[in-house]
């Protein structure tokens, strides 16, 4: 209960965070997203130790600004790291992410990995999947080496409605990326999103107003399309038919997003939990 009071006293407009610099209109559109996030979906508690995930771009240097914030103010006692890994980053990326960690003000540690190029080997049409797979395994090892028992990552609202779209569209199902889930194969870790509710636009509105650039992907296959006539990716497709339809519908982003919180289930063909699928025709007749 205590804790939730002192959430509550950071939404107030008596609040302002530095957020590398004292940004009054970026409260509403950032802070009070994320820590909304945080109480709404208990993303952070008490004694909990959250190892902040930096890639080195935008968001990820975002949300690490934002849970120092909240460390320092919220009321909340709980330890966090911020840790980098290193997937196979030129020496320009590396310079580039540790000179922002300075700016911003960050205890930044980087690990390395070898990711990059095994991906690479493993997949060379299309290395995202098994890279991002990778990754992940490299993040839980490396936090329950650090003694984590929360692993934040930097994605944001958008991401939440992109891949919404890509599994209805692409994996034909309806499922979405969730605030935070329990790891499968590491006991007593749980991955977080506190940017789960800000919007990307904001993201780089705040990046812009303090003169910050960030690295991308930076990988060789990013580096590659970016260069050639190769297809975009599946989830540029959606960013851009996202763009489309806000210009028809502002709040299109949003109703999708609710709509994932407002299933009827009396109006579905079937459902499926725990790998056991449902169909309604199962109880049509009872």
């Amino acid at each position: 209960m205590e804790n939730n009071e002192n959430l509550k006293a950071l939404l107030s407009k008596d609040y302002m965070p530095i957020i590398y610099k004292n940004i009054k209109k970026y409260r509403k559109e950032i802070w009070a997203k994320f820590v909304k996030a945080v109480k709404d979906y208990k993303l952070i508690n008490e004694n909990d130790r959250v190892m902040v995930c930096i890639s080195g771009g935008k968001d990820s240097f975002l949300l690490a600004k934002c849970v120092q914030e909240l460390q320092k103010h919220g009321g909340i006692p709980f330890e966090a790291c911020y840790v980098c890994m290193n997937p196979g980053y030129n020496e320009a990326n590396k310079i580039k992410i540790f000179e922002n960690a300075k700016i911003l003000n960050i205890n930044l540690k980087m690990f390395d990995s070898d990711i990059f190029e095994v991906a690479n080997s493993l997949n060379e049409k299309s290395p995202c999947y098994m890279c991002a797979r990778m990754r992940r395994g490299h993040l839980y090892n490396k936090a329950k080496e650090l003694g984590c028992n929360k692993i934040a990552l930097g994605h944001h609202f958008d991401d939440v409605i992109e891949t919404t779209l890509l599994s209805m569209f692409y994996g034909s199902e309806v499922k979405t990326m969730l605030p935070k889930l329990h790891s499968e194969n590491f006991e007593n870790i749980e991955l977080i999103r506190p940017l789960y509710l800000v919007k990307e636009n904001s993201i780089l509105a705040w990046a812009k107003y303090n003169n910050l650039e960030f690295i991308n992907c930076a990988c060789k296959f990013t580096e590659r399309v970016s260069l050639s006539d190769e297809p975009v990716s599946k989830r540029k497709e959606m960013k851009e038919l996202i763009k489309y339809l806000r210009e028809l519908n502002p709040d299109i982003d949003y109703n999708i997003f609710k709509s994932l919180d407002n299933i009827n289930l009396n109006c579905v063909l079937g459902i499926k939990k725990n790998g056991i699928y449902k169909s309604f025709m199962d109880e049509y007749d009872k």
